[in-house]
């Protein structure tokens, strides 16, 4: 049966950092799906950075932006796995529905996150996701923000009611919520 634990924090809170060292405390093989879509040079770089650091924890590293139930029931062979990180994948969706003409609906993410788990819950893998808590600042000023902003909320709040474990990391510092 699936371990998960979600692991939650504002931006540069040391969330990934955290999860990182949690799974690498743990014996098996290790894979981290990036959901990240490195446009630009800036976001090539911080890319390039992750993956130096998980270098020494012997990881296989899979790029993902989209299908990230599949490619967990695609890989098997790990016992552990890292998403990194939810935020970047409920944009990407955002992105694909504006480029295919539709709308990326509460109903369309929560389907998404539903698949994610029923691809997750056929394992005996432990999965870390690693999302930002984008609802503790002020609301956004404009529509696409603030609908991001209640997306991000709505999956956090989906995945956080089937975790084993919830983890909220601020500066640096993990307090357990679910456990």
């Amino acid at each position: 049966m699936a371990h998960i634990v979600l692991v939650t924090g504002g931006t540069r809170s040391g969330k990934s950092s955290y999860a990182q060292r949690r799974a690498e405390e743990l014996p098996g093989r290790r894979c981290f799906i990036a959901t990240c879509r490195a446009a630009d040079d800036e976001m090539k770089h911080r890319v390039s950075k992750h993956q130096a650091q998980r270098q020494a924890g012997r990881w296989d590293t899979i790029e993902e932006p989209f299908f990230i139930g599949a490619c967990i029931e695609e890989h098997k062979q790990y016992n552990i796995f890292l998403v990194d990180c939810l935020t970047l994948w409920i944009s990407n969706l955002m992105d694909d529905c504006q480029e295919q003409g539709t709308a990326c609906t509460e109903t369309v993410l929560t389907a998404a996150v539903e698949k994610v788990l029923q691809k997750v819950q056929q394992t005996d893998s432990t999965l870390f996701f690693v999302t930002n808590e984008v609802g503790l600042g002020i609301v956004p000023e404009n529509r696409v923000a603030r609908h991001f902003r209640d997306l991000v909320g709505l999956c956090n709040q989906i995945l956080a009611s089937h975790a084993d474990e919830v983890v909220l990391v601020s500066c640096g510092l993990p307090l357990t919520l679910k456990k």
